[in-house]
């Protein structure tokens, strides 16, 4: 496929709920509960996780030729899966003036 058609389509698959060929965004933050207080849809808060999201990892993988993606939702956790990566007595070198949060975990937490 052409990068430009890999673009739209890669990721995409019809929505199994409407027949819609595109996926629908989905913009709510929490997910239903069952009964027994399980989330039977697998999604429990959108920043954990949401249908939208391994959609566009799928997308970005195919378009970079990798193997696999991981998005995140926030900086901070894009941040924290990095540090998390790394070997104890790995050094980090960051800037005075970067994002508080991830100064702040820098230097409190890892």
């Amino acid at each position: 496929m052409n990068l430009e058609t890999l673009a739209i389509h890669a990721g995409q698959a019809p929505d199994p709920a409407s027949g819609a060929v595109m996926p629908p965004i989905v913009l709510s933050t929490t997910f239903e509960r069952a009964a027994d207080g399980s989330f039977p849809s697998g999604y429990i808060y959108t920043r954990s996780g949401n249908p939208n999201r391994p959609a566009l990892e799928e997308c970005l993988a195919a378009l970079e030729g990798g193997a696999a993606c991981a998005a995140f939702g926030s900086g901070l956790a894009a941040a924290m899966a990095v540090f998390q990566s790394l070997a104890p007595g790995d050094h980090v070198i960051i800037p005075d003036d970067a994002y508080h949060g991830v100064s702040r975990l820098v230097r409190e937490i890892m």
